[in-house]
């Protein structure tokens, strides 16, 4: 009788606990749904549709027919899409150490100087990250331009000739200043933030031992922003392999000295929607997805090995 009277509750317990966790995980799920429903529309699917393509080939002779693999192995033997990976893949090995240098030495400068002189400083560097991409290169072709464009202006007014930045020779630099610009306040945001964290214990402790400025920021804050600057080499990586919003718009302005192809993404664009080759374009697109996997994940791998490519 005692042994009734003493497992009755525990099973009317039970019960209560088991629709309270339910009736929890159906208001989770509706507060996920919109989400999902637009994670679902807007990016799976179209994704799934854009791999569909890749797989089919349309001719004018013969209409669309499947070919499985076969537009990847004519992307990766294509020498207009190698010479546009090679070409990110110089810039990118200019680029990254560039933006590095620039968004650690400024976000170091910040974090020492402490005034409202200061705080508005880092808004203004971050401000160009604010700035739509199509919006920012416009301005920049501007500047670069050499009929009415400031730069020119002012080397007129000396009797000497600008450098054009949109020429052939220099669209490189062009194109190298307009992303440092643009993305270097974002990543000094993100070094500024980790250098916050930073106990400032350490650097008392470091003064009584008599260590100088120089030797605290380079054993001490550099080291311990290793993770920020990792990420930040990362997300760099990813962008400048995909490059394509400021060729694409300064194309039109530079005069033939960006050709159509100049990036991978350039290219399938071109395919897709100057030359309706929409299959062949999501093959580049995927391609392309490919070489950026494969390149993080050896980058991931490598800095995971030897524990942080700055230590």
């Amino acid at each position: 009788m005692t042994v009734e009277i003493a497992t009755r509750p525990k099973a009317a317990t039970r019960r209560p606990r088991r629709r309270g966790a339910s009736a929890r995980g159906h208001v989770g799920w509706a507060f996920v749904a919109p989400f999902a429903i637009v994670f679902v529309a807007l990016l799976v699917t179209p994704l799934l549709y854009a791999l569909y393509l890749s797989l089919f080939q349309k001719k004018l002779i013969g209409g669309t027919s499947f070919v499985l693999f076969d537009n990847y192995i004519k992307a990766f033997t294509d020498p207009n899409f190698l010479d546009g990976i090679w070409f990110v893949v110089v810039f990118s090995a200019v680029l990254i150490p560039l933006q590095m240098v620039v968004s650690l030495g400024v976000a170091l400068i910040l974090d020492a100087v402490v005034t409202r002189f200061a705080r508005f400083s880092r808004l203004m560097i971050f401000l160009p990250y604010a700035i739509p991409a199509v919006i920012g290169a416009l301005m920049w072709g501007f500047l670069y331009s050499k009929s009415f464009g400031p730069v020119a202006e002012i080397f007129g007014m000396f009797g000497a000739v600008g450098p054009d930045l949109l020429s052939r020779d220099l669209i490189f630099f062009g194109l190298l200043n307009i992303v440092t610009w643009q993305w270097a306040g974002y990543y000094m945001i993100i070094i500024y933030a980790a250098l916050q964290g930073i106990d400032p214990t350490l650097y008392e402790a470091a003064k009584i031992d008599g260590a100088t400025g120089w030797q605290i920021t380079l054993r001490i804050k550099i080291p311990l922003i290793a993770p920020a600057l990792l990420l930040i080499l990362v997300f760099a990586l990813i962008g400048t392999l995909q490059f394509f919003n400021e060729p694409q718009i300064l194309r039109y302005l530079a005069s033939g000295a960006i050709p159509s192809d100049l990036t991978p993404n350039m290219y399938a664009f071109q395919q897709a929607f100057a030359l309706a080759n929409y299959n062949y374009g999501s093959a580049i697109s995927f391609a392309l997805g490919a070489v950026v996997f494969v390149c993080v994940y050896l980058f991931m791998f490598i800095t995971r090995k030897r524990g942080s490519i700055l230590s």
